[in-house]
């Protein structure tokens, strides 16, 4: 299969040339999901040349530093939605000088195919070939369906690294726009309802960029004794569920957050003797590989495939023995909240602190302070059968406590929050009362040089009465002696 037919040869040109096509004040959108699938070679001409300023620019999730770096230090970007996670920009939000507005991963599209926002001028996106019919993406489909479907115009670059063989691996399906919104008729999370190209009218494509510029290569953090001990307590609470009846021996589709903790949660089901299981998520990342490979997972269905420079080589290397087990979907399918639910997903995220009533805060640190964005987190915990928040009791080598009072920001109710587990143990919050949780949570939950602190907030909180009980000024002096000393010990 050639990567480019000869209809649109002559649109191929090069980075410099496509990136004019780009002008200051423009909205433009782009591919891209968890680090895969980004356009490299038309950011960094953007970002050498600075001909286009003022840029709004519009991304599914986060992209590597050819992107939102680049053009970050190069001073043209004005507004960036929504997900992302380099140290530039994140730096820059915080400062005041690019506009930011976080999103539910499952809504952005949707926000998109609506046109609440502003008309996108220019997609780019990277893809693995170009049809006549349309664009075969990389390894992570995210909102590129949308912005090429909305754009005025559209550049894709063709990455020759990308191995052909990703031809079929996708799953493109419209929605559409409420309320004319198509049923996603997703029974199993294997269901092939799309197509597997993303549709482009060839006189839509303005310019064709070829490249062989790799992603940069997803990089977690290595496992620890404490991430290893969550691993476990997750799926010791899964089994628990199975021999209880509540759950059956095949307990439906798992969703993992990205990272370190998720890593070791997947490690642990292969450990414990899970065979057989399926996840429906938005990020199919290392582990997730190797439990295909034995038979833990049986299928994987993800919005991008993100893997370290090993396991992504492998993976390309072999991915014809993968093209039956592995689908990816349009974001606005992966964290669709209807599929979610009638699949009965049991979700597995980490939080960034989560506080003794069941809130937690997975965007911002000290209450202002963004560090990447909500991500699909909040689509899998309100909808999922089972709701599971999995952290580290403590941050920075025990100087800070992950569980707190009272969440300094609040991404994730009580409500939406089923079951808390850290290296210390499980606090299963099902059916109970506010007091109930704030027990459950610190005796089990918070590091032991912790406990004592939020014992005593709770029983002067205790003391001014109230359904929740909750100390405001206390809540506060926690978080102030918190973020002036560094440690509450």
């Amino acid at each position: 299969m050639e990567r480019v037919p000869q209809i649109l040869e002559n649109k191929i040109m090069s980075a410099g040339d496509a990136a004019l096509l780009i002008k200051t004040g423009m909205t433009v959108g782009m591919s891209g999901f968890t680090i895969v699938g980004y356009p490299k070679a038309v950011p960094l001409a953007l970002a050498e040349s600075g001909h286009a300023r003022e840029l709004t620019v519009l991304i599914g999730a986060s992209v590597g530093d050819e992107l939102d770096g680049a053009m970050t230090r190069a001073g043209i970007v004005k507004k960036r939605f929504s997900y992302q996670s380099n140290k530039d920009m994140r730096q820059a939000i915080n400062d005041g000088l690019i506009g930011y507005a976080d999103m539910h991963v499952s809504q952005f599209p949707l926000f998109i195919n609506q046109g609440t926002g502003p008309e996108i001028d220019v997609a780019v996106v990277e893809a693995a070939a170009v049809t006549e019919k349309g664009i075969i993406p990389a390894a992570s489909v995210g909102c590129a369906d949308a912005v090429v479907r909305m754009a005025k115009k559209v550049i894709v670059e063709v990455n020759q690294t990308i191995p052909m063989g990703i031809s079929g691996m996708h799953d493109i399906f419209q929605v559409g726009v409420p309320p004319y919104a198509r049923i996603v008729p997703i029974i199993n999370a294997s269901d092939h309802v799309g197509l597997t190209y993303i549709p482009c009218r060839p006189e839509k494509i303005a310019a064709i960029v070829m490249t062989d510029v790799q992603d940069q290569p997803a990089k977690f953090k290595p496992t620890t004794p404490a991430t290893e001990q969550i691993g476990g307590y997750v799926a010791k609470f899964l089994k628990d569920e199975i021999a209880a009846g509540r759950l059956p021996a095949d307990p439906g589709p798992i969703q993992s957050g990205v990272g370190s903790v998720g890593n070791a949660v997947l490690d642990s089901l292969s450990a414990s003797g899970f065979r057989g299981l399926t996840m429906y998520t938005e990020v199919m990342q290392d582990a997730a590989l190797k439990l295909l490979e034995n038979g833990v997972l049986r299928f994987v269905s993800a919005s991008a495939v993100s893997l370290e420079e090993d396991s992504r080589k492998y993976f390309y290397e072999h991915i014809d023995q993968f093209k039956n087990k592995i689908i990816i979907r349009p974001q606005e399918i992966s964290n669709n909240p209807e599929v979610i639910r009638r699949l009965g997903v049991i979700a597995l995220n980490t939080p960034i602190e989560a506080d003794i009533y069941g809130n937690v805060s997975s965007t911002h640190v000290m209450g202002n302070k963004i560090m990447n964005g909500i991500g699909g987190s909040g689509d899998f915990a309100r909808n999922a059968r089972i709701s599971v928040f999995a952290t580290e009791s403590t941050a920075k080598n025990g100087a800070i406590s992950c569980i707190v009072p009272m969440c300094s920001h609040i991404d994730h109710t009580e409500h939406d929050v089923q079951v808390i587990i850290t290296e210390q143990g499980i606090a299963d919050l099902r059916w109970t009362t506010p007091e109930e949780r704030a027990e459950r949570i610190i005796e089990n939950c918070a590091h032991p040089d912790y406990r004592p602190l939020l014992r005593e907030y709770l029983a002067r909180a205790r003391a001014k009465g109230g359904h929740e009980p909750v100390d405001l000024c206390e809540a506060v002096t926690f978080h102030r002696r918190l973020n002036e000393t560094g440690s509450m010990k």
